[in-house]
């Protein structure tokens, strides 16, 4: 490793430990003699030179992110026992954001094969979604799924089934001790060919709202399916409903006219206490559908621009080194979608704070920055009012890897945005309507913002993660960026890309953030399926608009 400390900027008063540090172990920064450690600090987490005094404020990225509880010695550790969270207040934009967009030439000429809907948008797959306007219709969204997915192909087999019956024949033959030795065989594929051949696949979506709780959650949660609806990657939809709940399906359809008042895909709605029985609904969901996979086969992948693509950036399980490296290597990839006229999403709105100011003055005009930090302090406002401040966000897993301050993690986070000028801000369940960076107002738990994205738009998610983490999303690929190699080569089930040689210096992140983008168009071209996809990462968890972090 070329080096083993990291001052991340020039204002900044702590270091990061590449690697593991020994206390009594020498370190020389630039232009500072030998100094001592006195505590040994774990790699990805921070380190004072200088030592601190109590009271003293701490910055990292080059803006506040907590201060001292306590004197902390030169060669010290920085943790939760001697640091509390502190960031920086905001207000309006000041100046006027110069931004010198990278060298896109290499790409100009680039298009990726999608599906081309009516309305203009472009699809980097081709789904059909089921879906329940109530979660009394989940048992019926199941049955549907159980009667489609294996028969058409879009199924696959349960490698866990098989094993769980050696374990009972083993234990029927009273071979007990056998047991402990058996390992689990590969999965089987199952004969089926797939009978559409350009449809990717039926995504069977169940939730927990439309009925009880509050009339905004369902009405937000027809916002959001109605976003899912109209993502350019759902080629049609089938929409269960009991009839009686919140979620009413004249909100849905007044919901999918405002996102898009020229919506024409295939749409079947379907309401259980006007068709009859169970039977008759099931039997009209099932043809219904069928006739509609017919109609969705028909379209293929044709060449399209790249400014087509709309990419969602999210970060969860993170760790020390994911604010330098993974982080920063998708906001590099950010930046050229936008050069190249392509939308981004950045959303997570607790995990940006103490960088609000940045962002507010790299918005567009006055009107954008204002509704973001009317967003902002609203959310903040709601989150304290709960006695859950946004300083409550870090995890027990990002603060023992080094994240140990909201500040902290945020002003890692938000290097996921880039360096663009922030053109648009989204509230919960709003769709795109304009190319470059869109700030959207989402928790930080990573499915409901990742739910979230996709019900905005979102084609292709880049999600970055240190300690590793499993989320994908039915209709919008999810291609796992690692911000460190251990992780790659521990969990490379999950992870599509490694940005690990940033952090040991084989690459910049420069070059990382281009491998990303040529990465993204083979997703989008089909040519690659991301891990989430062929794990069936399925994830889907709409926001009560309640406090989550």
């Amino acid at each position: 490793m070329a080096n083993k400390f990291l001052k991340i900027h020039p204002s900044d008063n702590v270091y990061v430990a590449l690697s593991d540090l020994k206390a009594g172990e020498h370190l020389s920064p630039n232009g500072v003699p030998s100094v001592a450690m006195v505590d040994n600090v774990p790699a990805k987490h921070k380190f004072t030179l200088n030592g601190l005094k109590a009271g003293d404020e701490i910055f990292m990225y080059g803006v506040l992110v907590g201060k001292a509880l306590y004197d902390i010695p030169v060669g010290g550790v920085l943790g939760t026992h001697n640091v509390k969270h502190k960031s920086a207040d905001f207000t309006g934009r000041s100046g006027t954001f110069q931004w010198k967009a990278p060298d896109v030439s290499r790409w100009k000429e680039r298009t990726f094969n999608g599906f081309h809907r009516p309305d203009g948008q472009v699809g980097t797959a081709n789904y059909w979604v089921v879906l329940p306007m109530v979660f009394c219709e989940n048992r019926n969204v199941n049955v549907i799924r159980e009667a489609f997915e294996e028969e058409l192909g879009f199924g696959k087999q349960n490698a866990y089934k098989d094993y769980v019956k050696e374990l009972a024949n083993l234990y029927r033959e009273g071979k007990t001790e056998t047991i402990q030795s058996l390992t689990l065989t590969q999965p089987k594929t199952l004969s089926k060919d797939k009978l559409f051949k350009n449809i990717d696949g039926l995504k069977f979506l169940t939730h927990e709202g439309g009925c009880g709780g509050t009339r905004q959650d369902s009405e937000a949660l027809c916002a959001l399916l109605a976003g899912y609806i109209n993502n350019p990657n759902v080629a049609g939809a089938t929409v269960l409903s009991l009839g009686c709940q919140n979620a009413q399906v004249s909100i849905l359809q007044e919901k999918l006219m405002k996102v898009n008042p020229n919506f024409s895909k295939p749409l079947i709605i379907l309401e259980q206490q006007k068709e009859g029985t169970e039977q008759e609904l099931l039997t009209q969901a099932v043809t219904k559908t069928f006739l509609g996979l017919i109609e969705a086969d028909k379209v293929e992948r044709q060449p399209a621009p790249l400014n087509k693509l709309v990419v969602g950036l999210e970060c969860g399980g993170s760790d020390g080194f994911s604010g330098i490296s993974a982080n920063p290597a998708i906001g590099h990839t950010s930046d050229l979608v936008v050069a190249l006229g392509g939308t981004t999403i950045l959303s997570e709105f607790p995990e940006l704070c103490g960088v609000e100011q940045e962002l507010i003055n790299r918005t567009t005009d006055d009107q954008t920055a204002n509704r973001f930090s009317q967003l902002m302090r609203a959310y903040s406002k709601a989150a304290e009012a709960v006695g859950s401040g946004f300083d409550m966000n870090p995890s027990p897993g990002n603060i023992k890897d080094g994240l140990i301050t909201d500040a902290m993690k945020s002003a890692g986070a938000a290097k996921k945005g880039g360096t663009s000028p922030v053109t648009d801000v989204l509230d919960y369940t709003e769709y795109i309507k304009r190319p470059g960076l869109n700030l959207l107002c989402t928790p930080g738990n990573d499915v409901e913002s990742t739910t979230a994205m996709a019900g905005s738009g979102a084609t292709i998610m880049l999600f970055t993660t240190g300690l590793g983490t499993p989320t994908g999303n039915p209709i919008s690929q999810v291609i796992k960026v690692s911000s460190n190699t251990k992780l790659a080569q521990k969990m490379p089930d999950i992870i599509d890309v490694n940005c690990g040689p940033v952090i040991s210096g084989e690459k910049t992140i420069e070059q990382m953030g281009e491998e990303i983008l040529d990465h993204i168009i083979e997703v989008a071209s089909g040519n690659i399926k991301p891990k989430a996809v062929l794990l069936n990462q399925d994830d889907f968890i709409p926001w009560k608009r309640g406090v989550s972090l």
